[in-house]
């Protein structure tokens, strides 16, 4: 008794930019769906949704004017009861000029920014430098994507030389890949943990495939938070084929309980980010 149990935070990504409803009937492809499935997953114990957008054809698309739509949406139906984060992903169709362009028309509360695709290149870093510090003024809060232990350091360095120029960062951990053969396992994260290997104040991580759950809780029993949804996984603990992003979202909320983690919510985890817009 009096002991306070660590917060965790759920982040949703409920539909990711490359599948389709032919993968899963429940996808959330229009902005009224994407509210319905913020609305579940709050109710799950999400504090924050990973927002993609899609065009008429359901391809992804980064269009300012589609964000703000389903922002809208999605504050409609839950408020500001979740932390709304946008993605800046290309999927090959978007130049990191476009990339940047977005987020800054779009001022979302959050984005979150792949380092390999933004600043791919030592000759890439002024313009993503320049970029952090307009999102600094306008405090949007970013999140680096780390896809390897290497990106991880670099990130790093450049935080060390000012090229970022927040006080922490924000990073979230990927394991596996989009597709079958990289599926991912718990073990993946901890070269990005290992002896030597930097230490971000706030880091997240997010798993493809069938062990999504198993991965993302022993990130939490490591000190992290968790993302989880259908643009990674369909499949529950169990094996079997989640109904929704929802069912996704209880079932790590209900392995982090087991182990005495309690859910953050989005007032929470705005909290812990507050020190990351300085």
């Amino acid at each position: 008794m009096g002991v306070q149990r660590r917060r965790v935070a759920i982040a949703v990504a409920p539909n990711g930019g490359r599948k389709t409803r032919a993968d899963h009937p429940g996808l959330p492809m229009t902005a009224d769906d994407l509210a319905r499935a913020a609305a579940e997953c709050l109710e799950a114990g999400a504090a924050m949704l990973h927002l993609h957008v899609r065009d008429s054809d359901g391809a992804h698309l980064l269009d300012a004017e589609a964000y703000r739509a389903a922002i809208s949406a999605i504050c409609r139906t839950v408020g500001d009861r979740l932390v709304v984060q946008i993605t800046s992903e290309s999927l090959g169709k978007y130049a990191p000029a476009e990339q940047m362009a977005v987020v800054l028309a779009t001022n979302p509360e959050a984005a979150s920014l792949a380092l390999r695709e933004l600043a791919p290149e030592a000759g890439d870093e002024k313009p993503f430098a320049d970029f952090l510090v307009r999102l600094k003024r306008m405090r949007i809060w970013p999140q680096i994507i780390l896809y390897s232990p290497e990106e991880a350091a670099r990130l790093a360095d450049m935080h060390r030389r000012g090229v970022v120029p927040f006080d922490s960062v924000a990073v979230l951990y990927v394991l596996g890949r989009f597709t079958l053969l990289r599926t991912a396992a718990p073990a993946d994260l901890l070269p990005f943990l290992a002896p030597g290997a930097p230490r971000f104040a706030h880091w997240s991580v997010c798993a493809f495939g069938r062990r999504e759950a198993a991965c993302v809780t022993a990130g939490a029993l490591l000190g992290g938070h968790a993302r989880v949804g259908f643009e990674n996984n369909l499949t529950l603990p169990s094996g079997e084929r989640a109904d929704s992003n929802a069912d996704l979202v209880a079932a790590v909320a209900r392995a982090l309980a087991d182990l005495g983690f309690v859910s953050e919510d989005a007032d929470g985890l705005r909290a812990e980010a507050e020190p990351l817009l300085r």
